[in-house]
């Protein structure tokens, strides 16, 4: 006798898998597709600097490699996380020896990179520069110095370094500048002080930058030097990686009225990911990593001691797994929490994105350790905080080409 046999205990389960899968996928496409066709720009990235340590210079540390493992993006990767515009840092400090010519050879190594990728990647003078290369899918390469250092006093390596690409500078990082101070050299500092701030020489830098066409960021800059920068420019400024003081106070992030005075500006304050720019408890694990490998850190100063502001993203790249370990209560939502307290105090207009990769020690969990890769999870995190379309593409790169057109006006 034929007996029907019954299958619906199978098949049940598996059709209900089937159609949550389904369900994930219809609910992940709107952020995918929003991501994508936005102009999605990073104003920071420190990779450049990379190429000139001597520990690292003969491992092949070139964008157009798979530096999986070893940086934070390259080419493919970029490509592969929706990056359309990268701002690459030029980095130096005061005990750099011949700071112009060594921004001159970074920037002759990412002028190398783009030739010989020329179908991937196009340098950035101007914005038509910029939208041209998100309509060719080519990376929009982009270079900011970050410390006045590299103009070494002298206004015609401003213009020099202007004519090479260069388009915004940080005027100043960590190091002693004599026409400016930074954040640390202002601890603690009253506001208005004649002997902190910006001196002459200083805002005519600033009053130069403006003529060319060269955007200021204020990032790593005291309070007195971004209050001189403000009461100098005729231009829109950037904070090109910093975050909230009131959610995180450090130092390195802005207060409320510089909040405002940015917004006032016209300006764009570009978020950092640095753990310890959004968390304030990081510097605590941050400090208990440095003991571990205080050997080896004394050991390579004393071989390389030009080359201290980068020691500490070498450690953290080789024991990277060590970092992801003690970033776990740093998650993306801290970041989403910045952006939402810029944009509730200033507005819609006046925050991006400046992720420092490659540059700190590592990066905020959330972003999951796969550097640019998970910039997607960004917009995704800011669709589901309730921002629009409009915004996140805002968000994402409208408000620095903004103030990039605004500069070069």
């Amino acid at each position: 006798m034929y007996m029907r046999k019954n299958y619906s205990s199978f098949f049940k389960p598996l059709l209900i898998a089937t159609l949550l899968v389904v369900l994930n996928n219809a609910l992940a496409q709107p952020y995918k597709k929003i991501h994508n066709n936005a102009i999605v720009i990073d104003a920071h990235d420190d990779i450049l600097s990379w190429t000139k340590l001597s520990w690292v210079k003969d491992s092949g540390y070139s964008i157009d490699h798979d530096l999986t493992g070893k940086t934070n993006i390259d080419l493919q990767r970029m490509k592969q996380g929706g990056l359309d515009v990268q701002v690459f840092s030029i980095c130096c400090d005061s005990n750099r020896k011949h700071p112009f010519n060594y921004a001159i050879e970074l920037l002759d190594t990412l002028h190398a990179w783009a030739t010989r990728n020329p179908q991937k990647m196009k340098l950035i003078f101007t914005p038509e520069d910029l939208i041209q290369a998100v309509n060719q899918k080519k990376l929009g390469a982009m270079s900011g110095l970050e410390g006045g250092y590299m103009i070494e006093n002298d206004l015609n390596n401003l213009d020099s370094l202007f004519k090479r690409g260069v388009r915004y500078m940080g005027l100043i990082h960590e190091t002693p500048l004599s026409w400016a101070t930074s954040d640390r050299d202002e601890k603690p500092n009253n506001i208005p002080n004649p002997n902190k701030g910006l001196n002459d020489f200083g805002k005519r830098v600033v009053r130069r930058m403006n003529e060319l066409g060269m955007m200021t960021d204020v990032s790593h800059s005291g309070e007195q030097t971004f209050w001189d920068v403000i009461n100098t420019t005729t231009k829109p400024i950037i904070a090109s990686h910093s975050s909230v003081y009131s959610l995180c106070p450090v130092s390195r992030n802005l207060k409320d009225d510089q909040i405002k005075a940015i917004g006032k500006n016209g300006g764009v304050i570009m978020v950092c990911f640095y753990p310890g720019f959004l968390d304030s408890r990081w510097k605590v694990k941050e400090h208990e990593f440095d003991k571990l490998h205080k050997t080896e850190e004394d050991s390579i100063l004393k071989s390389n001691p030009d080359e201290e502001e980068f020691l500490d993203h070498y450690l953290y790249s080789k024991y990277r797994k060590e970092l992801v370990a003690i970033d776990r209560t740093v998650p993306i939502s801290l970041l989403i929490d910045h952006i939402d307290y810029i944009v509730k105090m200033i507005g819609i207009d006046h925050v991006g994105l400046g992720s420092d990769f490659d540059g700190m020690s590592d990066y905020a969990q959330g972003l999951d350790g796969n550097g640019v890769l998970d910039f997607p999870k960004i917009t995704k995190a800011l669709l589901d905080r309730g921002y629009s379309k409009k915004d996140v593409n805002k968000i994402l790169g409208e408000n620095f080409i903004r103030v990039f057109k605004a500069n070069m006006q």
